[in-house]
């Protein structure tokens, strides 16, 4: 019987280390590509033995997802390591690396237009990179799902956002060129579009205090939505009943955005 699999790009912590957690109480086997210090290891390590504690398998890859050679290593490291047994069935996108600068201020530095280009390449443009050396490399699933997290900062406006809302914007079009290019390859790609969770991503971002209180006055439930909420959307786009769905925004936000 072929294994399934589930490749996490940032999965160390927040929505990443919660989906793998989810899915692996599913029964997936979880692969984990991030990048941390090794001050950071051993409460990480203590996250990902509480995954395998359940019988699934745990590949771990510390490396910099963004860097192309370090990619191909990596796919190489997996093909070899799921020789004709195994198959990619989900594919994540949870990558936080971006420039959170203003784009005017006479007390900081400035946004520049390499800041913009390494969020980009970091946040949106990696993405569309594991994809296509994933199936070319043959590693998908026949029946294969591509999940990647957006914000509502894609189409809003932040105040020291600029460079990660233009990633998420490029992001969710990457998305839905994904599931109309490989469709007939048997991918489908979504957006999840989570509501203010407190990550440590979150908690990066500028006046990230006053985003929260607006998300808790806005959410009709009276919470923040959390890594869970999100990762049991994540889990339900990996079902047969999910088979339709592809190249659309999954809002997961407990009706934050309704106003």
């Amino acid at each position: 019987m072929t294994e399934k699999w589930v490749l996490i790009l940032g999965g160390s912590s927040g929505l990443g280390l919660a989906t793998a957690k989810k899915m692996a109480s599913h029964g997936y086997h979880i692969m984990i590509v991030h990048r941390d210090r090794k001050i950071d290891l051993e409460q990480i390590n203590e996250q990902f033995q509480e995954i395998t504690s359940s019988g699934v398998k745990l590949l771990d890859f510390n490396i910099d997802a963004t860097n192309p050679d370090k990619r191909r290593q990596t796919i190489d490291e997996i093909k070899t390591t799921l020789s004709t047994t195994g198959k990619i069935k989900m594919l994540v996108h949870s990558i936080a690396k971006g420039s959170l600068k203003p784009m005017v201020s006479s007390k900081e530095t400035t946004l520049n237009h390499q800041d913009i280009e390494i969020t980009l390449n970091a946040m949106a443009l990696s993405l569309y990179d594991w994809t296509k050396e994933a199936f070319e490399a043959n590693l998908f699933n026949e029946d294969a799902r591509i999940v990647a997290f957006t914000s509502e900062g894609s189409s809003k406006a932040w105040e020291g956002y600029a460079a990660v809302s233009a990633a998420k914007a490029t992001l969710e079009a990457l998305t839905r060129s994904i599931a109309l290019e490989y469709a007939l390859k048997g991918i489908k790609a979504n957006c999840i579009q989570a509501g203010t969770t407190e990550t440590k991503a979150f908690q990066m971002i500028p006046n990230s205090e006053v985003l929260k209180k607006s998300a808790l006055e806005r959410n009709p439930n009276k919470r923040l939505t959390t890594p869970e909420d999100v990762a049991n959307a994540v889990y339900l786009l990996s079902t047969n009943e999910a088979k339709w769905i592809t190249g659309t925004v999954i809002k997961v936000d407990g009706g934050e955005s309704l106003r």
